[in-house]
């Protein structure tokens, strides 16, 4: 029973109920529970309670943001949450499960073999040592980390069947907007002008057309942007519009093929064909087209003619469009989709942080703003990334540094008074930003963020938003980054 503040309760709280654990020949284990988050008045309830009443936590000593309870309980799967000054929380740390009416529990499991016996005369009491009492708390999230409910192979499964079923019997057509434009560039236009055009446009990928072989022939991308401020930087102090002027697309691309030592049988520079898909395609194939091809978008090209002339361009189909489509169909049954009620965290999906979630092996790469922009640029391509987080000291959300931020140098034409290795991430982001907005950051929508426990779905649908290729996962509060989730990570998940 509440000692105090039972009137402060909200009505509704604990969602799921959690059916009675049964006594393992009585056995009961005592487990810490800790909120390390603040408040004034703290307390635990669970389905080990009923979640009728509520235990009150008390603050440590010396650390008044942090309270703590000990509570024995039968082994088993359990479901709690706190509630803290009349409101009910989660920690969003830990492993957590979604209720029938969107409620979020934290998951509990108590095992004989796995926690250490304690009373509650082990809580400190004076000259409290958080190190010390970390050191138990460790070892109940180990625990409780270990009883994330995983989604068996057999749902997984089922998931991507209806998923690719779903695309199989799908066309390019139903990605077409009632209303749009398409914009393609001539292969023979100055690097320049074509630098110019994209961020005009807002825009950081075009179709190139070649007149005089009659076809569209590549894209220009904002990454052969990045790629050619590079290597005009390795061979100038200065970036100057006029040396910008003396590349056509169509010189760069040819030199490109040469620097990357790209030729044929005959020694000379291999032009690899256009990746692109037809109005009637499925929505699967132009998917595994960007995934296998590791391109952002895929032209969709007819041609009223049987040998491939007067082709038309008649839209960009990009992953985002994609899956808009599984959102829109799926929305209103998403119960069919096992795999979309998970929390990203139980899931291998991203790339996280160490010790956050579970690595796919490679690292998470973020920088600090006052980092150069030369850095930023050699770690997109080194690292094979298309975006970096944009960290404060503690690893906090201030913004993020893509691909396409690169157009935002035409501005004024800043790339002709600017040096890579003088300007920094934060001025570069400037360049593009609306000059309101409160230190440059988070301006708009560009940081689409979510947290370690938001179900899939909730990710996808932020991912299925125009312009959005990736989600930053952050820590509820204080936004230190915890992962990033991208659309081709989301498509890998989904296709197998």
């Amino acid at each position: 029973m509440f000692s105090s503040g039972i009137d402060s309760m909200p009505d509704g709280g604990g969602g799921a109920r959690g059916g009675g654990n049964s006594l393992a020949g009585g056995v009961l284990l005592p487990m810490r529970f800790v909120w390390p988050y603040g408040g004034t008045r703290v307390y635990l309830t669970g389905s080990f309670m009923g979640w009728a009443e509520g235990l009150q936590m008390s603050p440590v000593e010396g650390c008044p943001t942090v309270f703590q309870v000990v509570y024995s309980l039968p082994p088993g799967y359990h479901q709690y949450k706190f509630c803290v000054d009349g409101e009910w929380r989660h920690d969003e740390r830990q492993p957590s499960v979604v209720g029938d009416y969107g409620i979020v529990n934290t998951v509990l499991l108590a095992r004989p073999d796995h926690v250490t016996s304690f009373s509650s005369q082990d809580i400190p009491r004076s000259g409290s040592n958080m190190e010390v009492d970390n050191e138990i708390f460790r070892r109940v999230v180990t625990v409780s980390s270990e009883g994330v409910p995983r989604i068996s192979e057999a749902d997984v499964e089922v998931s991507r069947q209806r998923i690719s079923a779903f695309l199989s019997t799908h066309i390019a057509y139903e990605l077409f907007p009632e209303s749009g434009k398409v914009i393609a560039l001539d292969i023979n236009l100055p690097v320049k002008q074509a630098f110019h055009i994209l961020y005009e446009q807002g825009i950081s990928v075009a179709p190139l057309w070649d007149l005089y072989k009659g076809k569209f022939v590549g894209v220009l991308s904002a990454s052969d942007f990045i790629l050619i401020l590079r290597e005009l930087g390795n061979h100038g102090s200065n970036l100057t519009e006029e040396e910008l002027e003396t590349h056509s697309i169509a010189a760069w691309k040819t030199g490109k093929m040469q620097l990357n030592k790209q030729f044929d049988g005959h020694g000379r520079p291999f032009q690899k064909e256009l990746i692109y898909a037809g109005p009637f395609d499925s929505l699967k194939d132009i998917a595994l087209k960007i995934l296998q091809n590791q391109v952002a978008t895929v032209p969709i090209i007819h041609s009223s003619s049987q040998d491939g002339s007067y082709p038309q361009l008649l839209h960009l189909a990009s992953l985002s469009g994609i899956l808009k489509c599984i959102c829109r169909h799926f929305r209103h049954s998403s119960s069919s989709l096992p795999i979309l009620q998970q929390p990203v965290c139980a899931i291998r999906l991203g790339t996280w942080v160490p010790k956050i979630g579970e690595s796919n092996g490679r690292p998470l790469a973020m920088l600090r703003p006052n980092a150069t922009l030369s850095a930023a640029l050699s770690l997109l391509v080194e690292a094979r990334v298309s975006a970096i987080p944009i960290v404060d000291d503690n690893d906090s959300l201030l913004d993020i540094y893509s691909r396409s931020d690169i157009t935002a140098l035409a501005k004024d034409r800043a790339y002709a008074q600017i040096r890579l290795d003088e300007m920094s991430v934060h001025q570069a982001l400037q360049l593009g930003q609306d000059v309101s907005s409160p230190n440059g950051f988070f301006n708009g929508q560009r940081c689409q963020m979510c947290l370690r426990s938001d179900p899939l779905h909730k990710v996808m649908e932020r991912l299925s938003n125009p312009g959005v290729r990736r989600v930053v996962i952050v820590e509820a509060g204080s936004k230190r980054v915890e992962g990033i989730i991208s659309l081709s990570d989301v498509f890998r998940l989904l296709l197998g």
